[in-house]
């Protein structure tokens, strides 16, 4: 009677466990199919020109603003899901971005309108994106409209049912993006849903949809933020074949030829191995700098000056300002100016008249001699002998002569 029993529990409890696992796999995939989780998805493959599950709006982004996608220069890889590890590139890398030169790859002006015609679009836009509601329309001018020049994986957020969806998906190079000032791509402008960094394992080897030409997973790239904010990001004027810088938040208005060009061409393959690239200088002064040169003391002539003689000022006129002192000896080696006084004496003789104010007879004599006596004019009333005798200096003789 005992066995029978057994049975029954034995039973009982397989039937139990096989619920409970059961039970477990759907928690899983319910979880996986509601997006919860993007890493546990499987990766979607997004065409350039396809608008894909879930789109937030119609696509915004400009035919004339696409690129041609980077050259590959090596043979396709033969990846098999589960062994890919995208590489990943900084957002300021060159040449990461294409563009066609001053024309916008993605209005944002009208992905604005469109997002603000619905609003509970505009809040699960905002949500997703990780900004205020309010501040949409600010965050989308700030981004700068590129195209994708490598196959790229991204997390997508769709709109579905009124809120947003994740998932993960690999976006065709060509693709027209916007990114922000780190040079992440975050809007997709084909069907203006959000992006953002993958997180948890990025594995791009396995994927669901239709594959591209060219497509290989052993080339995929993943965008990692730029260590710091760029003014301006380098990328392949597509037109042209050559290099040219976008400022942060243009639409190709601004668009200008880099002073320091990358150091490889702008058709080389970004998903190969890339050159370093130095890290910019600051620029030379152009203003060559100003030497100063000792301003020689004035104090004694130097050797060889020959100074300017004073010329004596008539009296009643103002001594006029000079830079040499007043009665300085020139250098003896310097020749003396004609019509200058000088130390020496001279045998020329002089043409210069007398004073006519001074009466005949008053000069003294150029003697050794002291001066004893002064001859002075005859005074009729004094007679034949009119001869005044000597006189000093003293008051007495001042008041004989008067």
């Amino acid at each position: 009677m005992h066995a029978p029993i057994r049975m029954r529990r034995a039973a009982l409890a397989v039937l139990s466990a096989g619920i409970l696992v059961t039970a477990g796999c759907a928690r899983v995939t319910a979880g996986g199919s509601q997006g919860t989780g993007a890493a546990s998805q499987e990766v979607l493959l997004q065409p350039a020109a396809s608008r894909g599950p879930d789109p937030f709006t119609r696509s915004t982004a400009e035919a004339s603003g696409t690129a041609p996608a980077a050259p590959r220069t090596s043979a396709p890889g033969t990846a098999t899901p589960g062994d890919v590890a995208p590489r990943t590139l900084p957002g300021s890398t060159p040449g990461l971005y294409g563009a066609t030169r001053s024309v916008a790859s993605c209005d944002a002006g009208q992905q604005i309108r469109l997002l603000a015609a619905d609003p509970a679009r505009e809040k699960a836009f905002a949500r997703a994106a990780g900004v205020r509601r309010a501040g949409v329309p600010d965050f989308l001018r700030s981004l700068t409209s590129v195209v994708l020049r490598a196959d790229t994986l991204v997390d997508g957020h769709g709109f579905r049912a009124g809120s947003a969806t994740t998932f993960r998906s690999v976006l065709q190079a060509g693709t027209a993006v916007m990114v922000d000032e780190h040079g992440l791509p975050r809007v997709r402008c084909a069907c203006g849903n959000p992006l953002s960094r993958p997180t948890g394992a990025a594995d791009a080897g396995g994927g669901r949809g239709e594959k591209w030409k060219g497509y290989d997973p052993a080339r995929i790239v993943v965008v990692a933020p730029a260590a710091k904010a760029v003014t301006g990001l380098v990328v392949v004027d597509a037109d042209h074949d050559s290099w040219m810088v976008r400022p942060a938040g243009d639409e190709g208005a601004r668009d200008r030829t880099p002073e320091v060009p990358p150091p490889y061409a702008p058709d080389t393959d970004i998903t190969g191995p890339l050159p370093r690239v130095p890290p910019s200088k600051p620029k030379p002064s152009k203003k060559p700098k100003k030497s100063v040169a000792p301003t020689p003391s004035r104090s004694a002539p130097l050797p060889g000056d020959c100074l300017t003689p004073v010329v004596p000022t008539p009296p009643g006129e103002a001594v006029a300002a000079t830079e040499e002192p007043s009665g300085a000896p020139a250098p003896t080696d310097c020749p003396t100016p004609s019509g200058m006084p000088s130390d020496g004496a001279t045998d020329e003789p002089t043409d210069a008249p007398a004073d006519p104010e001074e009466p005949p007879g008053l000069e003294p004599p150029m003697t050794d001699e002291p001066q004893t006596a002064i001859e002075l004019p005859w005074r009729e009333d004094e007679g034949e002998e009119g001869v005044f005798e000597p006189v000093g200096d003293s008051p007495q003789g001042l008041a004989a002569m008067r």
